[in-house]
């Protein structure tokens, strides 16, 4: 299981960037995000929309206090993995992270709290070069999953891209 905390919230700055988050999550083999900073249900309602015509079982929720998130998935023998530039390079920690049966990965938004690096199991870095969280997260997920998550189906869609060369083509259900 796989589930992503989104530090730092902030309504208003963040809803785009924080959406995108809960996207990619989703898309790309999480089972749930949990954001953390100011409380904004209009994140949650879009993911849950998207889930409803899209498929798929993900979800998401609210937790002010990031720290009781921590506690929490640490009880249940989680391992905590922060993306940050200033970690190990994901190249020499991957093959250990995806014998991982339980994964907390932990994503910044405003200034992470310098705490979260000594309360980490793994600091890890997709680039020691700044850049941002949803980019962080889809090239971890991609390689936790070693590609494999590009071919994931959803249960219960109700729309499906159909691929093809050019235009778009959906199939609604």
């Amino acid at each position: 299981m796989i589930v992503v905390l989104r530090l730092g919230h902030r309504p208003g700055r963040d809803q785009r960037i924080s959406t995108h988050c809960g996207l990619v999550s989703r898309a790309l083999g999480a089972d749930r995000i949990i954001y953390s900073g100011e409380q904004d249900t209009e994140i949650i309602k879009s993911i849950e929309e998207v889930n409803a015509r899209w498929g798929g079982s993900f979800g998401a929720q609210y937790e002010k206090n990031w720290k009781k998130v921590l506690r929490e998935y640490k009880q249940k023998k989680f391992s905590i993995v922060h993306l940050t530039m200033y970690g190990m390079p994901i190249q020499g920690d991957i093959k250990a992270l995806r014998k991982k049966t339980n994964v907390l990965l932990v994503i910044g938004g405003e200034k992470v709290p310098p705490e979260i690096y000594a309360l980490a199991d793994h600091n890890v870095a997709v680039t020691s070069q700044p850049h941002s969280e949803v980019a962080a997260l889809a090239v971890f997920m991609h390689e936790f999953h070693a590609g494999k998550e590009l071919e994931k189906k959803f249960k219960n869609a109700k729309i499906r891209v159909i691929p093809q060369e050019r235009g778009k083509k959906v199939e609604e259900s």
